[in-house]
């Protein structure tokens, strides 16, 4: 949740962590639509139940690094702003109110307004991320005093795209590591 105080713990990660195994332009690997689900019926559902318990009902929600599902509970947000980078994969997505075309590994600062969202997620996504702690530092800018940034993970992943750090640790491991974007970011409460 966004913090009224500033916090930076300033993690130090060690040289390379946010590097991968393909450093090609990730427009390019991502040109194709993947239309399919990353995560089990299960999984699947725990995200629908748990963004309707968190996610407030009718506000505007940014949904980082979308696809073609959000796995959002039918009706729950006035408005879902999906950024991807797949047009066909965004324009598949019927959760969308509007969607952005935008690669947050080439340009982290989101192009939206300071407080214009009142909750963001990243669902099964956040392992791709070369520089999640200036997106970090970006979700708390577009987002409301006191709104979430929920963070949706699991251990599937394409190996070439996900960076080094994460490829590295378990799945405990990885919600430290998330933690550590949240503290290094500064702004955020203690996840």
């Amino acid at each position: 949740m966004k913090s009224p105080r500033h916090q930076d713990q300033g993690a130090v990660y060690p040289l390379g962590s946010f590097r991968r195994e393909d450093e090609s332009d990730d427009k390019l690997f991502y040109l194709e639509p993947r239309l399919v689900v990353h995560v089990d019926e299960h999984a699947a559902r725990a995200i629908r139940d748990y963004f309707s318990a968190t996610l407030p009902r009718g506000g505007t929600v940014l949904d980082l690094m979308s696809s073609w599902r959000s796995h959002m509970p039918d009706g729950l947000t006035g408005r879902t702003v999906g950024l991807g980078l797949n047009a066909v994969e965004l324009a598949e997505n019927p959760q969308l109110h509007e969607r952005v075309i935008h690669d947050l590994n080439a340009n982290t600062v989101l192009p939206f307004d300071d407080e214009s969202f009142d909750a963001a997620v990243v669902t099964v996504s956040v392992q791709y991320m070369t520089s999640p702690v200036e997106v970090f530092a970006q979700v708390n800018r577009v987002l409301a005093k006191g709104a979430g940034f929920h963070v949706i993970y699991s251990n599937r992943m394409f190996p070439t795209k996900a960076v080094a750090a994460w490829k590295a640790l378990d799945d405990g491991q990885r919600a430290g590591l998330i933690e550590s974007y949240f503290a290094s970011a500064g702004g955020w409460e203690t996840p």
